[in-house]
């Protein structure tokens, strides 16, 4: 069993050895227009067909030692401007997106998109929101905001969405585990990093959220699922 494993990794390396010597990341018999406009059409395909947003090392595969990827994504969204789709920057990499003017013409249209933010209950976008606000935090913490025990069920929904993960263990009692948000969680809501989240001291002042609030609120959409 160990050879076939081994062989298979050999072969795996080899492979991506060869894709590294058949790409001409440099393109040095190019004119540096045509190099340029080569490396853009290369970003933007790789942009194009990624199915999370693409990282800056992954990015740099595919282009010159020398070029600056940030001046090349800025040329691709001037070329952008006035399409009906865009290359943002989320959760650490960039990705294509469709501009939000055109939400409704895709939604009337019923044609197949690309799968989505899975749906959530009013209650489980207000525990993945307080997660995001006060993780790292734990499942007991969380239902003591809520006023309410937080089933495991919920955490599983969160957790199967790609929305959370595990974080360290708390030093309370028991060491239970922390509860985190993920990349897919900044992606999905179109965030670069969690201090894109609106500041939290300035809703509690607006009276826009409040950990008693959020109890409230819970049971209202507590009782409204149950109906």
């Amino acid at each position: 069993m160990v050879e076939p494993d081994a062989s298979g990794t050999r072969r795996n390396r080899r492979s991506t050895s060869e894709d590294d010597v058949l790409l001409d990341r440099e393109l040095a018999d190019l004119p540096p227009d045509l190099r340029w406009r080569e490396w853009m059409l290369r970003v933007e395909a790789v942009i194009f067909a990624a199915a999370e947003p693409v990282s800056r090392e992954a990015l740099a595969r595919v282009v010159g030692r020398d070029c600056s990827i940030d001046l090349l994504i800025d040329d691709l969204q001037e070329e952008l401007r006035d399409r009906p789709y865009e290359i943002v920057f989320v959760a650490g990499g960039w990705q294509h997106r469709s501009r939000s003017a055109y939400a409704s013409a895709i939604r009337a249209s019923q044609a197949p998109t690309r799968v989505g933010a899975p749906a959530l209950s009013d209650f489980e976008a207000m525990v993945l929101m307080a997660i995001a606000y006060f993780q790292p935090i734990t499942r007991g913490d969380l239902s003591k905001i809520f006023g309410k025990e937080v089933s495991r069920d919920t955490i599983a929904s969160l957790r199967n969405a790609n929305f959370l993960a595990s974080g360290p263990r708390s030093p309370t009692p028991g060491a239970p585990y922390t509860y985190v948000t993920t990349k897919q969680f900044l992606s999905a809501f179109g965030m670069q990093t969690l201090r894109d989240l609106p500041d939290i001291e300035a809703l509690e002042d607006a009276g826009l959220l409040s950990r008693k609030g959020m109890q409230e609120e819970s049971v209202g959409a507590a009782e409204g699922e149950e109906e």
